[in-house]
């Protein structure tokens, strides 16, 4: 057996790669970075922001709310009923009330799972026919492995959960809506109101087409993915790699119950996972930003003919059964860095501030991470008022929330290239040897598996075993002979790995991912004037 004596070659070889990174994220790019300024003259977007008019003018009064949340989404809801239970006046905004019907958003990593209990909303998954989720079953040209989630340090009830979008929102928002201090109103949010560079609250139009305004301290927006009100917040760089096709797969017995099932397909993965006790959610994942025509039947040829055969035999029949009987739906998948604009007044959340692609299901584990975050920072302070305070030491939360958040999201779209097939040798031997790395077991298992779950989101130990299965794919090919087309083969692995981890990094921010205890914000104090706990 290899397994020993490549673990042993691996240890000193990774912990090498890992010190150069290190080297190089510390005292070169955060360098660069240095010099980036956010000047607010530079990012103020008129499109979405609006001047307080003289007869809005507010400087106080029983109208004006502690938070607007814009979007009653996962994020919107979870946070109003978190901020909501903390005492504050809360106004949730939302463009429909009505029950969402989405084909992503269905699988909550047991990581996200512990947040729920965290902000005590774990009653969200029941009695909406919620699966409970063990872990992973990874499928490549007929082989299979499983990857159980490293649960034995937890209580029996942490797991994963998979449900149905739309039925967990609107548990969510019946949760928050509970609460005496919380409002929901169905309205579409035209604009932000801005007075002397502050937000004070938004414009918005209500369920009869009326438009209104909302005042507040504090502006929270939660709108989501296709957020119109980012663009003065942030700067959006949003990169749309590929789509992914749903279908709802009926009475299919997947091959391991209460798994996640990924198919290393042709051209891009294949994943499918249970949504209720007799539904599976399949979802196709299609390179580009353009899929083959629904409406004219290219879509049903494709399924049929490239993705349909690629399947594990034993939900063949469903998955063919699903497709004739159509509903298919499709939707692009996005990923953006977060790269916010501090403003007094206004804050962004959820998919509207930061995303990854979807095919690790770490999104609602990263919005439920940042809200307890943001929680811990807001419950010191009675008063939001003073909005330049507030927005200086709310710097902190940008930092505080990176080591999670960018592992999760740095794991989500290295592992989609490394997963995609490729007409490049070196990317194509590295997807196998990711595939035969997490089959050794042992913790080149569970860490990958840990990292995945959202249980131990470490990027350190994200860079480490990514490069460990670059080294033992390389190691791979170099055994028994290492002929020169061989090593040329491992030098371009390892340059192919680089090429895909360290773009994303850099986009993530190294000195706060890597080193957040060297950044000036992680050690800011709340504002003096409202340093007593909320009554």
């Amino acid at each position: 057996m290899m397994e020993p004596q490549l673990l042993g070659w691996l240890s000193p070889l990774v912990i090498l790669l890992i010190s150069v990174f290190a080297f190089y994220a510390l005292f070169v790019k955060t360098r660069r970075n240095s010099n980036r300024v956010l000047d607010p003259k530079i990012h103020h977007d008129r499109t979405v922001t609006s001047t307080v008019g003289s007869q809005e003018n507010i400087s106080g009064g029983d109208n004006v709310d502690d938070v607007i949340v814009v979007g009653a989404g996962v994020a919107g809801s979870a946070l109003a009923y978190t901020l909501g239970k903390d005492n504050r006046r809360v106004h949730v905004i939302e463009r429909d009330l009505s029950e969402p019907d989405r084909i992503v958003g269905e699988l909550l990593q047991p990581g996200g799972y512990l947040k729920l209990l965290e902000l005590g909303i774990e009653d969200c998954v029941e009695e909406i026919d919620a699966q409970r989720v063990y872990g992973y079953a990874l499928f490549k040209n007929g082989k299979r492995i499983r990857l159980a989630y490293p649960l034995e340090k937890f209580h029996t009830d942490v797991s994963g959960r998979s449900f149905h979008n739309g039925r967990f929102i609107q548990r969510m928002r019946e949760k928050a809506a509970s609460l005496p201090n919380v409002r929901l109103e169905q309205g579409s949010v035209v604009s932000l109101l801005e007075e002397n560079g502050t937000i004070k609250g938004v414009r918005y139009k209500n369920k009869a087409g009326e438009e209104s305004t909302a005042f507040a301290a504090l502006t929270i927006v939660c709108d989501g993915c296709f957020s119109n009100l980012r663009r003065s917040l942030c700067n959006p760089q949003v990169d749309v790699p590929s789509c992914f096709v749903g279908l709802v797969l009926e009475n299919c017995n997947l091959p391991y119950a209460n798994h996640g099932h990924v198919v290393l397909a042709d051209p891009s993965p294949i994943l499918m996972y249970p949504i209720s006790s007799t539904e599976v959610r399949c979802l196709v994942d299609v390179p580009g930003q353009k899929v083959p025509s629904i409406a004219n039947g290219e879509m049903e040829n494709y399924l049929k003919t490239v993705v349909a055969p690629q399947m594990p035999h034993e939900v063949y029949d469903s998955f063919i059964a699903a497709v004739n009987k159509g509903n298919i739906k499709s939707m692009p998948n996005r990923s953006m860095p977060a790269s916010p604009y501090p403003t007094p007044g206004a804050l962004l959340m959820g998919d509207a501030f930061n995303m990854r692609h979807p095919l690790t299901g770490g999104g609602m584990t990263v919005a439920l991470s940042d809200i307890v975050v943001l929680r811990n920072l807001l419950r010191p302070l009675r008063d939001l008022s003073d909005g330049s305070s507030l927005c200086k030491y709310l710097e902190s939360f940008y930092t505080l929330r990176k080591p999670v958040a960018s592992t999760i999201n740095t794991l989500a779209n290295a592992l989609y290239k490394v997963f995609c097939s490729s007409k490049d040798e070196a990317r194509n031997e590295m997807r196998e040897a990711c595939f035969d790395y997490l089959s050794l077991g042992g913790m080149c298992t569970s860490g990958p598996v840990s990292l995945l779950s959202g249980l131990n989101p470490r990027p350190s130990t994200l860079v480490c075993h990514f490069f460990a299965v670059a080294v033992y794919g390389v190691i791979r090919l170099l055994i028994p002979f290492p002929s020169p087309k061989r090593m040329w083969l491992g030098a371009k692995l390892i340059s192919g790995a680089s090429g895909i981890i360290f773009p994303i990094i850099k986009a993530e921010g190294v000195r706060q991912m890597f080193f957040p205890a060297t950044v000036p914000a992680y050690y800011r104090t709340p504002p003096v004037r409202g340093e007593t706990k909320c009554s």
